[in-house]
């Protein structure tokens, strides 16, 4: 099991890299978390909803992503609200303060029969664990589903991941080691520094004192890598540092005060071409190439937001001064004319008239119900055109059925999926789709940044591109080869 000192120390992919590793020997390693807190989300085969992180430990791993790798799912709506996800089904939504009383026994259950499933599919697997948070926070021990309780139900040997990049490591160890009852002290068998910056023999002398004082060995001191990992929340998202030079595009983000699935801007990032810049509402919108108004928890709010703070008259300007708009799942909804919520399922009260009016650009009309889209895609893109048809695939994950005008072209062969609609004589075009992972699609994404280079005078990009499954790969090989060279795993694996 892979435990840290706090939020964001690493722990999503260390457990990637041991996932990577233990494969590489021979082992087939589970990845699991029993309780994530995140709205960066994905659909696996069965149209179960899982946390992203669990989905990108199970490709380390190998193995075709299940829900039964995250069976507690949480996704914070706003408000101390979270909607529950049990089993990859919403089950409900929870206040934070009544979560424990109203969901921890169901929680537990869930996380059991996740365990049982996984363990009935693959007998002679090794399960690797990710913990959430930290550990030892004293308010929630007696209540923790995720960290200590499960690493004692299954006698899992711990490794405790510190973030040395934010300062205070000496602090972060010790501390989490004190708080640790006389019990759960003995499942800790191994340290591991993380994000360490320079020489590493710099750091000998702390690495000593650490063994001494704790009795823990330090398993190794993972170096801080450039490379750009899929981040697991907004957090991890914020602290991303452009390292990349000059670039030919430009391409603006929204983000969105409920933002989820940002893992569907990661291609974009894999460009080296490609600058993205994230824009907050209140924030100048500039003059980007493009602009990608991602998904959305809560659409309703965040397109109020995007009203009331100037945005959404910066991004009609936009358009019919020739700019171009993507929008993906609620950021598409967004884009069309109406969006209606009889149900009050956005937070506002039920009414046969409940409705806000979108930004106008597409001419779709959305009605949210209760029934969730939940379920993997493929189709036939019918735009950009140009060339040889090319596939895309990816999942939906969404309330709402959205209906668009006849004088909406189709973005592919299925109807449901996608809209394009061109805005005015300066040549703006609105385009939106419900299918997250659109840019995962090599070709189909360079076809896109192909006609925004051509508006710039620009050369075209090869449109001979892997899936980006296929640099995700490359990167968690990158990350396990780092992983081997500087850690131990022996006092992890020791029985």
């Amino acid at each position: 099991m892979v435990l840290g000192t706090s939020s964001g120390a690493g722990k999503t992919l260390m457990t990637a890299a041991l996932c990577r590793v233990l494969k590489r020997r021979g082992e087939q390693p589970l990845p699991f978390k029993g309780q994530n807190m995140s709205n960066n989300a994905w659909v696996d085969a069965s149209g179960g909803e899982m946390a992203y992180s669990q989905a990108m430990q199970a490709w380390a791993a190998k193995l075709e992503p299940c829900c039964a790798m995250n069976p507690v799912l949480l996704k914070p709506k706003g408000d101390s609200t979270s909607e529950v996800i049990h089993s990859g089904q919403s089950v409900g939504s929870a206040r934070a303060e009544h979560y424990y009383r109203d969901w921890f026994r169901p929680g537990w259950q869930a996380i059991r029969s996740g365990l049982a499933e996984l363990q009935q599919q693959w007998p002679h697997g090794r399960l690797v664990l990710e913990g959430a948070g930290s550990p030892v926070e004293v308010n929630l021990q007696k209540r923790d589903l995720t960290n200590l309780r499960l690493a004692q139900y299954l006698r899992a040997n711990c490794l405790l991941v510190a973030d040395i990049e934010r300062g205070g490591v000496f602090a972060q160890i010790v501390g989490t080691l004190a708080l640790l009852r006389p019990v759960e002290q003995p499942l800790v068998k191994g340290i591991l520094i993380n994000r360490f910056r320079g020489r590493r023999e710099l750091f000998d002398e702390g690495r000593t004192w650490l063994e001494d004082h704790t009795g823990v060995p330090v398993m190794g001191v993972m170096p801080w890598l450039n490379d750009v990992f899929p981040p697991e929340d907004s957090l991890d998202l914020l602290e991303r540092k452009p390292t990349r030079g000059a670039t030919d595009l430009e391409i603006a983000v929204l983000k969105l005060p409920s933002l989820s699935n940002f893992s569907d801007l990661d291609p974009l990032e894999t460009e080296p071409t490609v600058k993205l810049r994230w824009v907050a509402p209140g924030e100048d919108l500039g003059q980007p190439d493009a602009v990608v108004i991602p998904g959305s928890k809560q659409t309703l709010r965040d397109l109020a937001a995007i009203h009331n703070n100037g945005l959404g008259k910066a991004l009609c300007s936009y358009a019919a001064n020739g700019g171009h708009i993507f929008g993906i799942c609620g950021g598409m909804q967004m884009l069309g004319d109406e969006l209606c919520d009889p149900e009050g399922l956005e937070g506002g009260a039920p009414a046969s008239h409940s409705s806000q009016e979108g930004l106008g650009l597409l001419p779709l009309q959305t009605v949210f119900s209760a029934d969730k889209a939940l379920q993997q895609r493929s189709s036939v893109a019918q735009w950009p055109e140009g060339g040889s048809a090319l596939k895309l695939e990816g999942f939906e994950l969404h309330h709402g059925r959205t209906t668009g005008s006849e004088t909406c072209q189709m973005l592919c062969r299925d109807a449901d999926l996608g809209w394009v609609n061109p805005i005015g004589e300066q040549g703006g075009l609105v385009a939106g789709t419900y299918l997250h992972g659109v840019f995962e699609s090599g070709p189909w994404r360079r076809r896109w940044l192909n006609q925004l280079r051509k508006r710039k005078g620009l050369p075209p990009l090869s449109e001979q591109q892997p899936h980006h499954s296929r640099q995700r790969d490359a990167l968690l090989d990158r990350l396990a080869d780092a992983f081997e060279q500087h850690i131990n795993l022996e006092p992890l694996l020791a029985s």
